[in-house]
């Protein structure tokens, strides 16, 4: 019998995080059965009456949906590991995309060694589906089918980079007619991504960031998307500077001028929209970003991590979800690991805000889940229900960071992390058991990765605007005897 026919059941799980779908939320059930046919669920809930062709013990596992991340740069940003944790602009609002990350970023040629470890990381972490918001290559759609997760590729674009050449002013190389070019580039490659044969590819389309594309490209983007039913995504509100230059440039706040010029709605995701005019960090009393945001139906990729390094948190997940804000979580950062995102998403908005209410576990969970699949409009993704994608993971509930068990979603975010997810499951195939991927092995992407870190090493004082070396740039914790 092939996969594609046999029914499994997973007998009375100890924990099944069920999809209510009335009420449109996640529930818990206890010792309930769980049933997958082909790449499908067919059955959540108590008493499974029907035929099987395997059936597993589950009374010592939680059932929950797989992760959706929602926004994530794989095809570099492991490369960055040991360099950027703790380190930022102290003239440029603290951020490091400006004087740091074109210095640290790895050559192209090694996306695929690159993505293959985040992929792994990602899996024993409870992803399922991952959006790659990266630059378009024609292998990438194949790159991704090797590693067994589903996989949203948004081909990023933009008119061209930006720079500083003093570590307290940015500059931007901007040339539109390369950047309308690009963009026909990145529809081209998405439109391929989507029928790729695994069925678990689709490609959409990106401008880049707010302050390095035209508003013709932008609204170009986004009618390109419309028509394929998809939405954009493009970093806005992600920095100080950025808000500072779209107010020098047009007069309006960055979430102003998106809704300026027809941008900012429910097709629209904001990579990160932390600096609302309201933020903590910024003193601007003459706009109402939060308010324009929520009427507008445009969402939030919320991607904790790599901003709490940085000192920076979003004003906050429960804030933003309360108001009808729709908020997914992403990993934009090394590790690839939703479980530390949803944690710190929790620990950052409660410290922003003084208060423990201001960022639950709740939203959290819902937002790399049910929400975050609804954003890039896959409602069959991130919920356990019949005629849902067979998208799960399995918790040991036998791990002792689990135990005791009163709360399972707390024990794991707070608690057990990834080292109790056990097996993963993605379009109803095994891909994880007993927390090793099973599809490929990452060795050799190790060792690459190694490689490419030490060419970017070796070419930091080249590309540095101070000529500066790796060790002035990043210095290590202690300094190696000689």
């Amino acid at each position: 019998m092939s996969t594609s026919e046999r029914t499994t059941l997973f007998r009375n799980c100890d924990w099944l995080v069920a999809w209510d779908a009335k009420a449109k939320t996640h529930v818990y059930l206890r010792d309930a059965d769980f049933v997958i046919r082909g790449k499908d669920i067919v059955h959540v809930g108590k008493n499974y009456a029907g035929g099987a062709d395997v059936e597993v013990d589950a009374r010592d596992m939680m059932i929950m949906p797989g992760f959706v991340d929602i926004h994530s740069h794989p095809g570099h940003e492991p490369g960055w590991k040991g360099m950027l944790e703790e380190l930022g602009s102290p003239r440029l609002g603290q951020s490091s995309l400006y004087e740091f990350m074109p210095v640290f970023n790895i050559a192209p040629e090694y996306a695929r060694p690159s993505l293959r470890v985040a992929a792994s990381e990602l899996l024993k972490s409870g992803v399922t589906t991952i959006c790659d918001l990266g630059r378009p290559r024609e292998s990438w759609a194949d790159d991704y089918a090797e590693t067994g997760i589903r996989a949203v590729l948004w081909g990023m674009f933009r008119s061209g980079p930006w720079k500083t050449r003093n570590g307290h002013t940015v500059e931007y190389d901007l040339d539109p007619k390369a950047g309308d070019k690009a963009l026909l580039d990145a529809i081209a490659i998405a439109d391929k991504a989507s029928k790729h044969p695994s069925g678990r590819i689709t490609g959409f389309i990106g401008p880049s960031q707010i302050d390095t594309c035209t508003e013709g490209q932008i609204r170009d983007a986004l009618d390109a998307a419309r028509e394929r039913g998809q939405p954009i995504q493009i970093h806005a509100a992600q920095s100080m500077i950025e808000f500072q230059e779209i107010m020098k440039r047009y007069g309006a706040t960055p979430i102003e001028w998106l809704e300026k010029i027809g941008a900012l709605g429910p097709d629209t995701i904001i990579g990160h929209g932390i600096f609302l005019n309201d933020h903590p960090w910024l003193h601007w009393p003459h706009a109402n970003d939060f308010e324009r945001l929520r009427d507008s139906g445009a969402g939030v990729a919320h991607c904790p991590v790599v901003f709490a390094r940085r000192g920076i948190a979003l004003n906050t997940l429960s804030r933003y979800m309360k108001a009808g804000i729709r908020c997914g979580i992403g990993t934009d950062s090394f590790p690839h690991n939703m479980l530390d995102e949803l944690r710190m998403a929790c620990y950052a908005g409660r410290i922003i805000a003084g208060s423990f209410t201001a960022a639950t576990t709740r939203d959290a969970f819902t937002a790399a889940t049910s929400m975050g699949a609804d954003m890039i409009r896959r409602p069959d993704l991130g919920r356990l229900a019949p005629g849902a994608k067979a998208d799960f993971s399995i918790v040991d509930m036998r791990n002792p960071y689990m135990q005791p068990d009163y709360e399972p979603i707390r024990s794991l975010v707070y608690s057990a992390n990834d080292r109790a997810i056990r097996d993963v499951y993605v379009d109803g195939r095994q891909v994880v058991r007993d927390g090793k991927v099973l599809d490929f092995d990452i060795s050799e992407d190790i060792e690459l990765l190694r490689r490419a870190q030490k060419e970017a090493i070796d070419n930091a004082p080249n590309v540095d605007w101070a000529g500066r070396r790796m060790d002035q740039l990043s210095p290590r914790v202690f300094d190696i005897q000689p």
